[in-house]
């Protein structure tokens, strides 16, 4: 089993940073994929951007050049930094650990990021 803790989220304006965290209950980076996805209302979860447990990297067309993901191994703690925030960014940001070739994955609880002046 592994928990998920995400922290970082909250209003900003737009054109604003946010640096959302996500911190696992143990070591997992060298084999689960991390990503951090996104749910607004009314729409269904879209991911935003995984790390692989090489560090391959990848992000949806909506945010690529604005937002990093990156990871801490000392600190089992994934990041993503998130820049020039536009009010269609909005949105619950879910962490997610999926192991892969197999069905198992955790969720963190969600942290809300609201873009508005």
């Amino acid at each position: 089993q592994v928990q998920l803790v995400e922290s970082g989220g909250g209003l900003v304006q737009p054109g604003g940073s946010l640096r959302l965290s996500c911190a696992a209950s143990r070591n997992i980076f060298g084999i689960y994929v991390m990503g951090w996805y996104r749910q607004a209302p009314g729409k269904q979860r879209e991911l935003v951007a995984a790390v692989t447990s090489i560090g391959i990297t990848n992000y949806a067309d909506s945010v690529k050049g604005r937002f990093t993901i990156s990871r801490d191994n000392a600190k089992n703690t994934v990041y993503l930094q998130m820049n020039n925030l536009k009010p269609e960014d909005t949105a619950v940001y879910y962490c997610n650990a999926a192991l892969p070739v197999s069905t198992i994955n955790y969720w963190g609880q969600g942290t809300q990021v609201t873009v508005s002046s």
